[in-house]
């Protein structure tokens, strides 16, 4: 359970100097430059999911119920995460509705996503990774709203429902490979149980 506590503490941390200790990134870049903060970022980045990833595997073996969600929550949590991959492919696409919307969709897929599986999952070691993902996105969030209201953040600005098309039809081909065997293949676990 350390490596996995650990890899969040760093993968999210890393991922909260620019909203919560934009001082530290500055003085990184005044002193070395951009390419310098790219390069911690990108480490810190790299290690804290490496060590996320072993630590969950590793820890899957010890780790204790919390809780056994009832079955209905499975089904709820399946649909959510059609709306999270929606919310995904259209933070990587020029702004339709839904990323005007949503203002930053992929921070919102990071939330229905950790929500879905907090959901699903009663596992501590669960439990706990995505529960750190949902606060995490929670206070991004909190940030990014101030950081609008100050005008330092902008809204995209819409531009085609045409995007919004692209979004759902990508979203739902990799949603379908997710079901029937990425999810099994990459986590170690079939989402939906067959026969």
């Amino acid at each position: 359970m350390a490596f996995l506590i650990l890899g969040i503490i760093i993968f999210l941390g890393i991922h909260l100097v620019k909203s919560f200790a934009p001082g530290l990134r500055a003085a990184i870049v005044t002193q070395g430059g951009v390419g310098l903060w790219h390069a911690i970022h990108g480490f810190c980045a790299l290690l804290g999911l490496c060590l996320i990833v072993y630590g969950f595997d590793v820890s899957r073996a010890t780790t204790g119920i919390l809780y056994t969600p009832p079955k209905f929550l499975t089904h709820i949590a399946l649909t959510l995460m059609l709306i999270a991959f929606i919310c995904l492919a259209a933070a990587f696409l020029p702004a339709g509705r839904i990323k005007t919307a949503t203002k930053h969709p992929a921070v919102l897929a990071i939330k229905i996503w950790a929500l879905a599986h907090l959901m699903a999952n009663g596992e501590v070691n669960s439990v706990l990774l995505f529960g750190s993902f949902l606060i995490w996105g929670v206070l991004l969030r909190i940030s990014m709203k101030r950081r609008w209201r100050a005008g330092s953040v902008t809204h995209p600005v819409f531009v085609s429902y045409t995007y919004d098309a692209i979004a759902v039809i990508v979203a739902l081909a990799v949603y379908v490979l997710f079901i029937w065997k990425l999810h099994e293949l990459l986590i170690g676990v079939a989402p939906i149980v067959m026969g």
